[in-house]
Parts: C-alpha cells; sequence; structure tokens
C-alpha cells in the first residue's frame, strides 16, 4: 500500500461553482513533496489539510473533519474503463490517489500511517456536488457517482508531518466496529434507513454524520435493516 500521488490545487475561476466569488480548488495537481500536513482548524474557518492546497468553498469543504480527502486508483481505473477516458491522479478533487488500498472500504475511525510522521484517521465518505460534475464534464454525475457507492474517503490530521509522492502507507489501527466509509455514504444518500448502524462508529465519525443518525433515531428508533452489508 503506498501513496501513489498527492496532489493539491490552486483556486481559479470557473462559471459552474456556487461560491460567490465563482472559484474553485477541485481541479488538484500531481505534486512530488514534501508536502506539511495539519489540522486545519474548525469547518468554516479551517480549509485543506495540506499546505499550498486551496479550499474555496468553506461552507461545505475543509476542516478538521475533512482536512484531506483519498481516493483509490484502483477506483479511478473502474471509472476509466466506464467513461472511456483517461483520468489522471487528482481529478476526483483527491489530495491522496492511493495504490493497493480499499479506500471505501475502510472502517469510520481508521487510522493510517503515510511515510514516517503522519496519521490520519478516517471520518466519512465524500459527497457529489455540481462543482464536481461541471470539473469532470460528465453527464448525470452526480447520480452515477452516488449510485457507484464507491466515494473515496475525508480524514482527520492525529499526527501532523511531511508526506511525499511514493510513501508507504500502514494501517495502524482498526476499530471494532463494521461501520465502513461505503456503509456511511449509502446511509448519507440513498439508504437512510441505514443510519442507525453509524452510531457504532462513536465520536470517530464525521460530527454532521454523527448528528444526522442521532436525529434518525430520535425520529424513528433503531430499526435498522441490520443484515445489510457494509
Amino acid at each position: 500500500m503506498k501513496l501513489l500521488s498527492l496532489n493539491v490545487g490552486r483556486a481559479r475561476t470557473v462559471p459552474y461553482t456556487d461560491h460567490p466569488e465563482g472559484v474553485t480548488g477541485i481541479d488538484k495537481q500531481p505534486v512530488d513533496g514534501p508536502v506539511r500536513v495539519t489540522a486545519p482548524g474548525p469547518k468554516g474557518t479551517g480549509g485543506s489539510g495540506l499546505a499550498d492546497d486551496t479550499v474555496c468553498d468553506l461552507r461545505h469543504h475543509g476542516g478538521d473533519d475533512q482536512a484531506v480527502y483519498a481516493m483509490a486508483r484502483e477506483d479511478l481505473d473502474d471509472w476509466e474503463r466506464e467513461l472511456g477516458r483517461a483520468l489522471p491522479n487528482g481529478v476526483f478533487g483527491e489530495n491522496l490517489t492511493t495504490l493497493g488500498l480499499d479506500v471505501s472500504g475502510a472502517l469510520i475511525g481508521e487510522r493510517w500511517r503515510i511515510g514516517s510522521d503522519v496519521v490520519l484517521e478516517v471520518t466519512c465518505g465524500r459527497i457529489p456536488c455540481r462543482t464536481f460534475q461541471e470539473h469532470l464534464g460528465e453527464k448525470r454525475w452526480v447520480r452515477r457517482f452516488t449510485l457507484r457507492g464507491a466515494p473515496g474517503a475525508y480524514l482527520r490530521v492525529i499526527e501532523p508531518g511531511e508526506i511525499r509522492s511514493g510513501d508507504p502507507v500502514e494501517i495502524v489501527h482498526r476499530p471494532a466496529h463494521d461501520v465502513t466509509v461505503a456503509l456511511q455514504f449509502r446511509a448519507a444518500t440513498t439508504e437512510r434507513k441505514l443510519l442507525p448502524r453509524l452510531l457504532a462508529a462513536g465520536e470517530a465519525l464525521h460530527p454532521e454524520s454523527l448528528a444526522s443518525a442521532r436525529e434518525y433515531v430520535a425520529k424513528y428508533g433503531g430499526q435498522t435493516g441490520a443484515a445489510a452489508a457494509g
């Protein structure tokens, strides 16, 4: 398992973003590094966890619980075959393009060591938006991406440091529950009856997703369809 590509983005003006100033940092480009990784601060004030990486719309992106976004190269390869086009590393707006790591199958709260210093913790999956769709230029992309159910993972920074393209990735902690990124994503999008199952992940879960699960249980109770696959 390794960090195949380390990707950062600069703000650029586009016609399709909802940002008040019409800018986005979704167009991530590979860099060799080293790049400093730190917790950026609370959502709404903190941007990316990577130095020199721009997060423009702080209403929906960035902050401690979405400090870094990872996507598996294997999932990009699957999309290449389906779409019939090349998808370079970083094209989904991911900071980390991994190889040999089941990113969407990772457990909420799972921790990865990248290189010698940095430790990141999985918090949730990425919800697709109009900016993502227009950036990629694929019709009905939000729906297609959602139905595939392999969203990649957001991570928070547990131990800061520097990372480089090519660094090894090691899973150093796997929690004792079965709540994967893929399950969390389905619960947040297409199968809300799964929301109660997310509570097993506890405080490791992204706070907004945890709040949604608690609200669902308070309103409807804890019936989950617990046999559903994660």
